[in-house]
């Protein structure tokens, strides 16, 4: 049985991302209180897999991912997309003129500003995870007037009623998780490389790096820059590129690294390009 490391608790959107990419599959939730201790426990090999957010299509990317990532030296094996649906819960009985305080991630709560803005009178709470949030106000029988946003399965999780569904302001809302270990075997099925360079700081640079991979026709799905900590203006870089034809892929690989002026090339991960489903 695999062990599988997320951030959050049961019921989370990561516990939600395991389930559909490991679907069918038994599997034993490690839960983590923070993404750090995620990374050290694939590290050590005190599970098998972790499956980790690294960004939204409202808030961005999580750019200390990348570094925990690169810390700790861990391979990208594949990905999963998520549709993150929020819902405003209670414990059962309560109605929407009862609520006096909400409880949620602080993401979840500027994803759901406009049903939050509508309510002035309730307090806002910000907490370490929605889920964790829902298993917190279950735990208060004694404490009437409290709500949590989470999905609907930390609804069903903790035994809570949903006062409201989808109460977030933009309807398409997803997050991409990686799944990570601190090893892969060399796979032939994947379409799909993420990689991480550094540059030197001169002019014209990075563009001559992006210009030699589209012209190999290799297709750029991300960019995205990273401050180097105690030097000034200089970035880590990090590229998801997609392809047809592996031939291609391994001459990018073979041309980028000729390159004078790029250092510490690495390739965090080949795998399958993941499917975006509601």
């Amino acid at each position: 049985m695999k062990r599988i490391a997320i951030q959050g608790v049961k019921g989370c959107f990561h516990h939600a991302a395991v389930s559909r990419y490991f679907e069918g599959c038994h599997y034993q939730l490690m839960e983590c209180s923070s993404f750090r201790e995620l990374a050290n426990s694939v590290a050590k090999s005190n599970v098998d897999i972790g499956v980790m957010a690294i960004e939204n299509t409202i808030a961005g990317t999580i750019l200390t991912n990348y570094s925990l990532l690169s810390e700790y030296n861990l391979r990208i094996v594949g990905e999963v997309y998520m549709p993150i649906q929020h819902h405003l819960m209670a414990l059962p009985g309560h109605k929407i003129k009862d609520i006096k305080e909400i409880y949620s991630h602080p993401m979840a709560l500027l994803q759901c500003e406009s049903f939050l803005e509508a309510h002035p009178n309730i307090k806002i709470s910000k907490y370490s995870d929605t889920a964790a949030a829902a298993k917190y106000i279950s735990q208060c029988n004694k404490k009437k007037g409290l709500a949590a946003i989470a999905s609907e399965d930390a609804a069903k999780e903790y035994g809570l009623e949903i006062l409201y569904k989808n109460i977030q302001t933009i309807a398409r809302n997803f997050t991409r998780f990686f799944v990570i270990k601190n090893f892969s075997k060399k796979e032939n099925n994947f379409n799909k490389a993420s990689l991480s360079f550094k540059i030197l700081h001169t002019t014209g640079s990075l563009s001559q790096i992006l210009s030699l991979i589209s012209n190999i026709g290799i297709n750029m799905t991300k960019i995205q820059s990273i401050p180097i900590i105690q030097r000034p203006w200089e970035y880590s870089f990090y590229v998801d590129i997609i392809f047809n034809n592996i031939k291609d892929y391994e001459m990018m690989k073979e041309r980028i690294q000729k390159i004078p002026y790029l250092h510490q090339f690495s390739i965090m991960g080949e795998y399958k390009n993941g499917i975006i489903k509601s």
